[in-house]
Formats: C-alpha cells, structure tokens, sequence
C-alpha cells in the first residue's frame, strides 16, 4: 500500500509542467542623443525627473528648457526627431554642489512593458565644488508599450 502510495504522489509531482509563460527580455539600443550635467544652478527649472516624449511640441518645450540658460542643445547629436518611428527619455537628477556626477540607463523590454533602470553615479575621489544637474536624454524605437522607470 505505501509503495502504490509513493508511486502516485511520484506521477503526480513528475506530471508537473514548469511555468514556460515567462516574459521575454530583450536589452533595447538607445541612441545617446546627450548626457551631461547642467551648469545653471538649477536655473533651467528640472526637478529630479524622469520623462518619456512622443511628440514635437514636448520636445521643443524641452529644448526651449534646457536651452534657458547655455546652449545645451548644441551639443546634441541630434534635434530633429522623428516622432512616428522614435520616444525620446530624458533623465534629470537633483542639482549637485559638486562635479562627478552622471546617469547612465538600461532600457530592457519584455512583451508587457520597456523598462528603463536608471543608476545615478556619483564622484570617485575629489570633485570640483561647482553646482551640476546630470541629465540624460536617449531615442528608442517608438512603442506602444508603457515606460517605466526602475
């Protein structure tokens, strides 16, 4: 009886399927579009800040922005974008009363949603006394899925 026993609980737990509906992952490219720190004192009026942009008014009220106190944009790698193929996240860290910092993103997409991990670096060693706001602002394909920020 306790073999007939064990032989069922064996059949039962071996007839098990694993959970093979998990969800893909995929690393998405970014194209850098610029990173760097901002050198207005916060005077350019980001807070600590995580945006997703899908359409030209947005982006030229970023520009505008950013471009409030020096000419960030000039040193973009590009500003015309193409809104019906890409969205554009930009990060915007708390102002800084010193140099060395930076962000840098991995953006992974599943089949549910893209998800962007933002990390926030901070100075190895001495760094120059001066305000900063590091900032990065990235294109990936356009998608419908939702963005969320890690």
């Amino acid at each position: 009886m306790k073999v007939k026993l064990i032989i069922l609980i064996a059949i039962g737990l071996f007839s098990c399927k694993a959970n093979h509906n998990k969800d893909k992952m995929a690393i998405i490219e970014t194209v850098l579009i610029a990173k760097g720190n901002l050198h207005g004192s916060g005077s350019e009026g980001f807070t600590k800040q995580n945006m997703v942009i899908d359409n030209q008014s947005d982006w030229e009220s970023l520009m505008a922005q950013i471009n409030s106190v020096n000419n960030v944009s000039d040193h973009f790698t590009e500003t015309k974008i193409n809104f019906s193929e890409y969205n554009v996240i930009a990060v915007f860290d708390d102002v800084k009363g010193s140099g060395g910092h930076k962000i840098n993103l991995d953006v992974i997409k599943t089949n549910k949603q893209v998800l962007v991990t933002v990390d926030f670096v901070g100075p190895s060693g001495m760094a120059t006394t001066v305000m900063t706001q590091p900032y990065y602002i990235a294109k990936i394909l356009k998608t419908d899925l939702p963005i969320l920020f890690k």
